[in-house]
């Protein structure tokens, strides 16, 4: 296979074969987080490119039927709002808030346009390199730029830069069903009756209508796929809802309620714990999902008991980073979360109170490989805690330090609302 360099700088350094001054910034991915570092790297007049390997913000179309319980004023970059000012955009209300197709289409898409032509869509990063180094090689590896390796629709490129922001998040890459968080191969036979994000029920009745449905996990992206269940039961009331939970009381699942400070994230938990009071939902707790297997539909099993045949389940058990591309740069993940190390203790569900995340930003997110940055909530691993406003101060204090404003870096600032729910102990509270 060809493989083309397409980015090329005047040469220097004989040990560079370039001047890394003159290369972009690679920013990888193209939703919320990546677009803001996009943004932030415009607005200091620092070159960059953005690689995507689908299209604008993917993965926040894929649940663009849910409206999310942050309002506007959460979910919008101050940089990305600047450089959009300029423009005839209009500024969506701040406290209002929104679906996520309205925030493709009322933001991430106009923000996109206002960075053209720096974005590259269809182009997939495989693989992440330091010059010709492998990451055993020390010798002069902070002098070399970074080589990515992009399948595109005209084949492979290598595309060199002088760091790399990964804003990739973990959307794509869901827990399993099994409690144990293996993929059992009889749960990927299942897949064709397994949903792994928030399904838009309303668009697909045939597939839930009137059937036995299970929903897996304790998160606010379980209960909203719960709360469009009950919507569909009203319209056919045979359709049987059941949730599956690890926790020891469903009712720690509910959230802050009116004493969270994100009135639309505590609703959720009050409209929950309603339908579960009058029975409209159906709940199994503790229950710790050993086995799964096919019969008649899909049967779940814990070490006490099985449960009935389910026509279909809708498995909402957070999700997980994929690391394959920066297999040959030296980057580190904590034990336990899987997130940047300096800020797993931080956001660890296991201790963490939600909407407490100290403010943090380049310093804290630093990895080995310099000048190669995790962003976004792929930084914070398996943990179920982020929100946007915390990726948009991250990339605001990375693209401050790469462009030399050690002070701004170093000055971050993140006010978050608190849940109302602040308790540590296993499974968190968000």
């Amino acid at each position: 296979m060809e493989l083309k360099i397409i980015q090329q700088s005047t040469c220097c350094n004989p040990s560079t074969g370039c001047c890394e001054q003159d290369l972009p910034v690679a920013v990888i991915g193209a939703g919320p987080i990546g677009l803001a570092a996009a943004a932030h790297l415009k607005e200091r007049g620092i070159s960059f490119f953005v690689l995507e390997k689908g299209e604008i913000s993917a993965n926040v179309r894929t649940w663009e039927h849910v409206t999310l319980f942050s309002p506007w004023q959460y979910n919008m970059d101050e940089a990305g709002k600047r450089l959009l000012v300029n423009t005839d955009w209009q500024a969506p209300q701040g406290e209002k808030i929104p679906t996520g197709k309205e925030l493709v289409e009322d933001y991430l898409l106009p923000l996109s346009e206002v960075l053209a032509p720096n974005i590259h869509t269809k182009h997939e990063v495989i693989s992440i390199t330091r010059g010709g180094l492998d990451r055993m090689k020390s010798s002069s590896r902070s002098l070399q730029p970074f080589l990515l390796y992009v399948e595109t629709p005209n084949g492979l490129k290598e595309m060199k830069a002088k760091a790399v922001i990964d804003a990739t998040g973990t959307w794509g890459n869901p827990n399993p069903a099994m409690s144990n968080g293996v993929w059992l191969q009889t749960e990927k036979e299942l897949a064709s009756i397994i949903d792994y994000h928030i399904p838009n029920i309303g668009e697909n009745e045939e597939l839930y209508a009137n059937k036995k449905i299970a929903v897996v996990g304790g998160g606010h992206s379980a209960i909203n796929s719960l709360l469009n269940l009950v919507t569909l039961k009203q319209k056919y009331p045979e359709t049987s809802i059941t949730w599956i939970l690890r926790k020891k009381r469903v009712e720690d699942a509910f959230g802050g309620g009116s004493n969270d400070e994100l009135a639309a994230r505590g609703e959720l938990g009050l409209r929950i714990s309603e339908y579960v009071r009058n029975g409209q939902i159906q709940v199994e707790t503790p229950f710790i999902i050993t086995g799964i297997h096919e019969q008649k539909g899909v049967v779940l099993k814990s070490e006490e008991k099985m449960l009935k045949p389910f026509d279909r389940i809708i498995v909402n058990t957070g999700n997980r980073p994929e690391f394959d591309i920066q297999r040959e740069i030296r980057y580190e993940r904590e034990a336990v979360t899987e997130a940047v190390p300096a800020i797993a203790s931080l956001i660890d569900p296991n201790e963490h109170s939600c909407g407490s995340v100290p403010a943090h930003g380049e310093k804290e997110l630093r990895q080995p490989e310099e000048n190669f940055y995790i962003v976004g909530s792929k930084s914070y691993g398996r943990a179920p805690t982020f929100l946007m406003a915390t990726g948009y101060e991250q990339v605001r204090s990375v693209v401050a330090f790469l462009a030399g404003d050690r002070e701004a870096a170093e000055n971050v600032q993140l006010q978050l609302p608190e849940t109302g729910v602040c308790h540590s102990g296993a499974g968190g509270c968000c």
